[in-house]
C-alpha cells in the first residue's frame, strides 16, 4: 500500500496526503511516489491549487535510514538521492501553487518539501530542522535558505538545531500559525483564495516566479548531493548512521 494518496475536490483542491507510519521517514519509492502525486495534480486540468499534508506524529522526518542501513551496497543511498531530488523538483515545478500544510516535525527531506512550496501554513507544535550532519549527509540548506536568512540557516545546519514555526512567521517562510486541530481547515481556506482565481492566470504566475527566482533550487540541491556521496564513499555516513539506525533521536514528540 502507498504511502502517498491523493483527492481530488470538486472546487480545485488537491490534496496530496503522506502517511508512512511511525514518523513519515519515506522510503525510495515513497519519494518517488509522492513526487508522480504532485506532478500529476498540477497537470491535471481540474486542479487549481495543491495542499500537500501529512498524518500522525509528524510532516516528515526525511528519508528512513533503516531501508538504507538494511540495503546492502549503494543502491539505496542512490535512490535516496534520486527520489528526494525528484519530489522536491515536483513541488517546486508544479504547474499550479503548492501550499504545505504542516504538522509537528519537519527535518531533513520535509524541509526540502516546504522550501520548494509556494506556501507554508504550519501548527502551533511544528517545527523544521536539517539534522543531516548528524546522519554524516548534507543536503536541503538549498531549501532552508528559502525558509530563514543566511547566517540562522548556517547557524541551524551546523548545530542540527531546530527552529519553530512561530519563528518561521517572524523571517516571512510561514504564512500562518494555527492549532493543530485547526490546521487542514486553514489550509484549505487559504488554498481556497488561490483556487477561485482564474486558472490561467494562476498558472501563469507560478511559471513566472520560477522563472525569476534568484536561486536554481534543482542544480543547487544536486551540487549538495555529491558531497554526501563522497562522506559515504569515504565511510564516514555509514558509520554515523550505523549509530542512529537504532533510534530516532532526531524527531521529538
Amino acid at each position: 500500500m502507498s504511502a502517498i494518496s491523493t483527492e481530488q475536490r470538486d472546487d480545485g483542491i488537491t490534496v496530496v496526503t503522506v502517511d508512512a507510519p511511525p514518523v513519515n521517514a519515506l522510503t525510495v519509492q515513497g519519494w518517488f511516489d509522492l513526487a508522480d502525486a504532485v506532478t500529476a495534480a498540477g497537470r491535471e486540468a481540474t486542479t487549481r491549487v495543491v495542499v500537500l499534508r501529512a498524518v500522525g506524529k509528524g510532516f516528515n522526518a526525511g528519508v528512513d535510514i533503516k531501508e538504507m542501513q538494511h540495503t546492502d551496497g549503494f543502491d539505496a543511498l542512490l535512490g535516496a538521492n534520486k527520489g528526494c531530488f525528484a519530489a522536491f523538483k515536483a513541488v517546486y515545478e508544479c504547474e499550479v501553487p503548492v501550499i504545505a500544510a504542516v504538522n509537528g516535525f519537519c527535518v531533513g527531506g520535509g524541509v526540502g518539501l516546504v522550501g520548494n512550496a509556494d506556501i507554508v501554513i504550519a501548527s502551533d507544535d511544528a517545527y523544521f530542522g536539517v539534522p543531516e550532519v548528524k546522519q554524516g549527509a548534507l543536503g536541503a540548506a538549498t531549501h532552508m535558505a528559502r525558509l530563514v536568512p543566511q547566517h540562522l540557516m548556517r547557524t541551524l545546519y551546523f548545530t542540527a538545531r531546530t527552529i519553530p514555526a512561530a519563528d518561521l512567521v517572524t523571517h516571512g517562510s510561514v504564512y500562518r500559525v494555527v492549532p493543530r486541530a485547526e490546521l487542514d481547515d486553514a489550509a484549505l481556506e487559504l488554498a481556497g483564495e488561490v483556487a477561485e482565481k482564474d486558472p490561467r492566470v494562476i498558472r501563469a504566475a507560478k511559471a513566472a516566479l520560477n522563472g525569476i527566482d534568484p536561486i536554481d533550487v534543482n542544480k543547487s540541491y544536486r551540487f549538495e548531493q555529491g558531497f554526501t556521496f563522497e562522506l559515504n564513499l569515504a565511510g564516514v555516513s555509514d558509520e554515523l548512521r550505523d549509530g542512529f539506525a537504532g533510534t530516532n533521536k532526531a524527531v521529538k514528540g
